[in-house]
């Protein structure tokens, strides 16, 4: 336990004393995320939080995880995060297109695979499929890491939303791990975990810092790490605390990143365009719309991702299959919901100008900050 205690505050010391730095340079320099259409805030902010995130989380994984006895997996972990966290500051820099950030993953994701062992070669039983064959089994180890990675990029929408649901998922595994023995990847997890709680503190809205692609991203694979391993860890009737319906239960812990993520994709697939087209139909698009504010989407959002891993947890005994047949269809109820509120709240006008009738069709406008447009953008 002591050594969890050091690790987590390591990275935090370090992630804290690293952040104030890249905001300094952020300034000087005028690398910032300029707001769009499409974005949310309404004046410039720097988009590097995962130069700290990354900073804290590396130095302190290094300092506590001993690679050269049994672990020697952790090495191609932090090579994969190396590759991923270069690919996201360049698309926090110079914006790279979708294809080159899609070869980045996959190569992240080969080494994860193919030299870390980090693969699903079995279902454990999720709709009776057990032993999958080779070629499936890589499939399905590639698209699960490459949505989990994705997924958390995805969510980084609002001021403190991606950084707490990282916090919740990082305490979760590395609870888990620490009390079934794999004190590597307990201390992999709260040293990440440690790192984002420096971060959200300069995050909080009105967010001083973004964590940016180089952040988001490889929150999302160290998450792809953790939850493929929680899945045959917690599979195995031999491990020292085995759980029943493994699967649903590593599943609801990225429940809500993950179920936006694959929602979005299907939507914007399904209207002929890239998954990788941003848009503005994501969870906290649409709680944005019913009038919430940063702070309470955030805790929304958390709150429901602890909601489902409860309900996948007391009804474990029930298996994965219906408990994800179960999740989806809660989570599908509220999300419709939302979507039949949004369209009720639109209503008809009509607008006379210059003796001609014009029919206009309004929402409800939602107030996202008091500061000016212009404000800070140089």
């Amino acid at each position: 336990m002591l050594d969890i205690l050091l690790t987590a505050s390591v990275s935090f010391i370090i992630s804290f004393l690293a952040i104030p730095v890249v905001l300094q340079i952020a300034e000087q320099k005028k690398l910032y995320d300029i707001p769009d259409e499409r974005k949310l805030h309404t004046h410039a902010v720097a988009s590097l939080g995962g130069v700290g995130i990354f900073g804290g989380f590396l130095l302190a994984s290094l300092l506590s995880i001993q690679i050269g006895y049994g672990n020697a997996e952790f090495q191609y972990f932090f090579a994969s995060a190396v590759v991923i966290f270069f690919l996201g500051l360049k698309d926090d820099l110079v914006i790279l297109s979708a294809s080159k950030k899609f070869i980045g993953q996959m190569v992240a994701a080969s080494i994860l695979i193919h030299l870390g062992g980090i693969r699903l070669d079995s279902m454990h039983g999720l709709f009776g499929f057990e032993t999958l064959p080779e070629g499936f089994a890589l499939a399905l180890s590639y698209l699960t890491i490459i949505v989990i990675i994705n997924s958390f990029n995805l969510i980084d929408g609002i001021d403190g939303l991606a950084g707490s649901l990282g916090v919740l998922t990082m305490i979760l595994f590395g609870a888990y791990f620490y009390m079934n023995g794999f004190t590597s990847y307990s201390l992999m997890a709260f040293a990440l975990g440690g790192s984002l709680v420096a971060f959200l503190i300069f995050n909080y809205h009105p967010a001083k810092i973004f964590m940016g692609d180089s952040g988001s991203l490889m929150v999302g694979l160290i998450n792809s790490i953790l939850v493929i391993k929680f899945i045959n860890v917690a599979s195995d009737a031999s491990s020292l605390v085995p759980l029943d319906s493994a699967v649903a239960i590593g599943i609801s812990v990225l429940f809500v990143p993950l179920l936006d993520t694959l929602r979005v994709f299907a939507i914007r697939i399904f209207n002929g365009r890239s998954p990788f087209t941003p848009d503005r139909n994501h969870i906290h698009h649409l709680l944005l719309s019913k009038g919430l504010s940063h702070p309470a989407i955030t805790l929304s959002c958390v709150a429901i991702n602890i909601g489902f891993v409860a309900f996948a947890y007391t009804f474990r005994s029930l298996g994965s299959s219906v408990l994800i047949v179960l999740m989806l269809g809660i989570a599908f109820s509220g999300i419709g919901f939302l979507y039949y509120n949004k369209r009720r709240s639109k209503r008809m006008v009509i607008a006379r100008h210059n003796g001609t009738t014009e029919l206009k069709t309004v929402s409800k406008v939602v107030t996202l900050s008091s500061e000016p447009a212009t404000a800070d953008q140089q």
